[in-house]
C-alpha cells in the first residue's frame, strides 16, 4: 500500500518514457480517485481512516501541484529540446533520469510522515490483510513474469516495450523492432531479480509494520520509501545498474533510427503532456506555465 502511494504521484514523470497515457493532467486531477482504489488492493480503511486520508491527500496534492509541477515543466522543456535537436544521448538521459529520481525522492520525503501516521494507526487485522495482499501480489507477479519459460519472458518483455513505444513514436520500423528484441534478450533473467527484490522489500515493510509502535518505526519507513536503494543487495544493485544502462542504450539507438515523422509525433506527445500540466488550476493561480 505505502509503496503504491509513494509511487502514484511520481508516475507522472515516469510515464513519459514507459507509459502509454498522454493525458497526464487528467490523470493528475483524478489521483484522489485513483489512489483510494489502489489502497483498497492492500488495505480496508475504516470511515475515520478514510476521512483522515482524504484530507491529508488533498494537502499533499496541493503541495505537489504548487511546488513540484513547475519543475516538471522545465524537465519537459529539456526533454523536448533533446528530441527537437536530435540530441538523445546516454549522458543526457542519465541527467534526465537523475532529475526524475530527485523529484520522486522529494515527494516521498513529503508524504512519509503521513504514511507513518496512517500505518501506526492500523489494527492487527488490517496489518494481516496487508500482508495477505502482499502475498497475493507476489504470487501474481511470479505467475505472470516467472512461470513462463525464459524465451517467452523475453518475447513478452519485447512486446510490452514495443507497445509502450508505439504510443509515443507510432509504428516502429524493422531496425527499431530488432533493437528492442536485442534489448529484451540482453536482460535475460531480469524478471527473477526484479521480483526477488520486490519480495525482499515487501518482507522488510511487513517486518517494520509488525513493530509499528517502536520508536524507530518512522526511520524504518523513511528508509523503505525514500532510501529504498540502501536496502538493495549488491547483486540487485549491479543488476539494476545494468538494466538502466540497457534502457538508455535502447532509447539512444531507437532515436538514431527514428524518422522525422516519429520525432514529430514524440514532440507533439510531450507538448500535450506539458499542456496538461500547465493547465492545472494550481499552476495557473501561481502564475506558472
Amino acid at each position: 500500500m505505502a509503496r503504491r502511494w509513494h509511487l502514484l504521484i511520481p508516475f507522472l514523470i515516469i510515464s513519459l518514457l514507459l507509459g502509454a497515457c498522454s493525458r497526464v493532467g487528467l490523470a493528475y486531477r483524478n489521483l484522489d480517485v485513483i489512489i483510494p482504489w489502489t489502497l483498497n488492493d492492500y488495505l480496508d480503511m475504516n470511515r475515520e481512516q478514510k476521512s483522515w486520508f482524504n484530507q491529508r491527500l488533498r494537502q499533499h496534492l496541493s503541495w505537489h501541484c504548487s511546488t513540484q509541477l513547475p519543475g516538471y515543466l522545465s524537465w519537459l522543456d529539456r526533454l523536448q529540446h533533446m528530441v527537437q535537436y536530435n540530441q538523445i544521448s546516454d549522458e543526457g538521459l542519465q541527467e534526465r533520469a537523475r532529475e526524475a529520481k530527485q523529484a520522486i525522492a522529494e515527494t516521498a520525503r513529503q508524504i512519509t510522515p503521513s504514511a507513518v501516521e496512517l500505518l501506526q494507526g492500523l489494527d492487527d487485522q488490517q496489518v494481516q490483510e496487508m500482508n495477505t495482499a502482499f502475498t497475493k501480489d507476489l504470487q501474481e507477479h511470479q505467475e505472470q513474469y516467472l512461470k513462463p519459460p525464459l524465451a517467452q519472458q523475453i518475447a513478452q518483455r519485447s512486446q510490452r516495450m514495443s507497445k509502450r513505444l508505439h504510443a509515443w513514436l507510432g509504428p516502429l520500423n524493422p531496425n527499431q523492432q530488432q533493437r528492442i528484441e536485442q534489448w529484451s534478450a540482453s536482460l535475460g533473467e531480469q524478471n527473477q531479480q526484479w521480483i526477488a527484490n520486490r519480495a525482499r522489500w515487501q518482507a522488510q515493510f511487513s517486518a517494520a509494520l509488525a513493530q509499528r509502535q517502536n520508536s524507530d518505526f518512522p526511520q524504518r519507513i523513511e528508509q523503505l520509501l525514500v532510501h529504498r536503494e540502501s536496502l538493495w543487495t549488491p547483486d540487485y544493485r549491479q543488476a539494476y545498474a545494468h538494466t538502466e544502462q540497457a534502457a538508455r542504450s535502447l532509447l539512444v539507438d531507437l532515436m538514431a533510427h527514428s524518422s522525422p515523422a516519429q520525432r514529430q509525433r514524440l514532440l507533439k506527445k510531450i507538448d500535450a503532456v506539458r499542456k496538461d500540466f500547465a493547465e492545472l488550476k494550481c499552476l495557473q493561480s501561481a502564475g506558472q506555465g
